[in-house]
């Protein structure tokens, strides 16, 4: 079972990760070529482009511009304890075990604009480029032609060589675009989280994204490995709805909190 989930904007390179152990990203080439083209915007391009403040701007100005591909322990951090955010607080990475932490790095992947895509101990340095960021490059005007089916291919690689076909897509629509459906190698399930509000079951993003980062937390803790597993999930006072389900759409309901 592979997980596919989406970065955060928010990051942590003050608090120590909890192990020194890291792997280096796949794609590094790719990314060396993105900050390239990054390095040629101004503070007020980024601001535009990201409509992000002023002050965001600089920061991700500076940041890009300091970028080296020579990653180490010193000018980088795991991708899995460098973000923060909601999925990333559901998945609470900084108290996974060591026997968790293993499973996740062969069943985790992490989408990326900068990187493409991502284990949970692959070093990168502090950056903003969200997936739908327009940018243009030499491959196209947006970051979804630049990736190609790279990421694509890549999912295909890391699902091989974990051995089974269900790739379990916990990212959000803007990142999972980055993906390409028709040619992974194997059966997509996309998990849906409803909490009831006013008398209704409706998606709403803080909680959804919180459940999604559970979900996997969920996963490699208790080992899942197949569909009957994943839809035993029932963190926080969440349940499986047979009867809202479908085999690649099951969804998870809460009672209003």
């Amino acid at each position: 079972m592979l997980i596919l989930v989406s970065p955060a904007k928010t990051l942590d390179y003050e608090t120590p990760a909890k192990t020194t152990e890291y792997t280096l990203p796949d794609l590094l080439e790719h990314s060396k070529e993105l900050i390239q083209e990054c390095r040629k915007l101004t503070p007020a391009d980024i601001a535009s482009l990201m409509k992000v403040s002023d002050k965001i701007a600089g920061l991700n100005a500076a940041r890009f511009t300091s970028w080296t591909a020579d990653f180490n322990a010193d000018n980088a951090k795991q991708a899995v304890f460098a973000f923060r955010g909601d999925v990333y607080t559901g998945l609470d990475a900084d108290s996974l075990s060591e026997a968790s932490l293993r499973r996740a790095q062969k069943q985790l992947r992490i989408l990326s604009g900068l990187y493409g895509l991502l284990r949970p101990l692959d070093l990168m340095q502090a950056y903003r480029l969200e997936m739908g960021t327009r940018l243009a490059n030499a491959r196209g005007s947006n970051l979804y032609q630049f990736w190609g089916d790279i990421v694509t291919d890549q999912v295909n690689k890391a699902l091989a060589e974990q051995g089974d076909d269900i790739i379990v897509n916990l990212a959000s629509n803007e990142y999972f675009k980055a993906v390409k459906p028709k040619k992974l190698n194997g059966q997509l399930i996309t998990p849906i989280f409803k909490d009831k509000k006013n008398g209704q079951y409706k998606v709403i993003s803080f909680f959804a994204k919180k459940a999604r980062g559970m979900m996997v937390r969920y996963l490699v803790d208790n080992e899942v490995n197949d569909y009957d597993g994943l839809i035993k999930f029932n963190l926080a006072g969440y349940y499986y709805s047979e009867a809202e389900s479908s085999m690649h759409e099951p969804v998870f309901l809460r009672e209003e909190l």
